[in-house]
């Protein structure tokens, strides 16, 4: 017999409109292993932000489902990386990605990314309430690629009419080190978890 991954999520009140996390963590393939430890120890009310691309459609949803309940224990908002209308469907609490996947589509909580001032323009256009920008340092997705470095960050940052999340080689001691308070990571958070936030705040 098939197996059957698409198991529904309940319809509930989004919390995200009205929290706006300060840390986020974006998943893959690469902090997959950790995810469940880091979402327990991550301060309630951060965000799981969750890619995934490297599944096939049926299981990817299934390990969105799992994810999301556990977020959701611990007072974490649910992102989709996909389109608004799946955002919707999945029972997502917003939907991330690119402005111009992002600019139609139902009214979800929209965290679009960005590179540039151009790229800032299109994520207002598209009506983000979050813009993630990025690379603040260099990153191993993609190694000898140019970073904005903290600078740039801000100079962006303060056009920003939404908040403002750097992403992009990101850790707990960069953030720290160069006072930013909102900040999302790949394997900076999902390594080790317990040394970043022993208990929840």
């Amino acid at each position: 017999m098939a197996r059957c991954y698409s198991v529904p999520v309940p319809n509930r009140q989004p919390p995200c409109p009205s929290i706006r996390p300060n840390v986020w963590i974006v998943s893959d393939a690469r902090n997959d292993a950790g995810l469940e430890r880091a979402l327990a120890r991550l301060p309630r009310g951060s965000g799981l932000i969750f890619r995934h691309y490297h599944l096939p459609p049926g299981p990817r949803r299934a390990r969105f489902e799992t994810l999301a309940r556990i977020a959701r224990r611990h007072g974490h908002c649910v992102v989709l990386s996909g389109t608004p209308r799946e955002a919707r469907a999945w029972g997502a609490d917003g939907v991330y990605g690119a402005a111009e996947r992002l600019a139609r589509g139902p009214a979800v909580l929209r965290l679009v990314t960005v590179h540039s001032l151009r790229e800032l323009a299109k994520a207002h256009r598209a009506r983000a309430d979050v813009v993630l920008i990025s690379p603040v340092f260099p990153t191993r997705s993609h190694p000898g690629a140019p970073a904005l470095g903290p600078l740039r960050f801000r100079l962006l940052a303060a056009r920003a009419q939404v908040p403002a999340i750097a992403l992009g080689g990101m850790t707990m001691h960069r953030a720290r080190a160069f006072g930013l308070r909102k900040w999302a990571a790949i394997q900076g958070l999902a390594e080790s978890p317990t040394v970043l936030f022993p208990v929840h705040s």
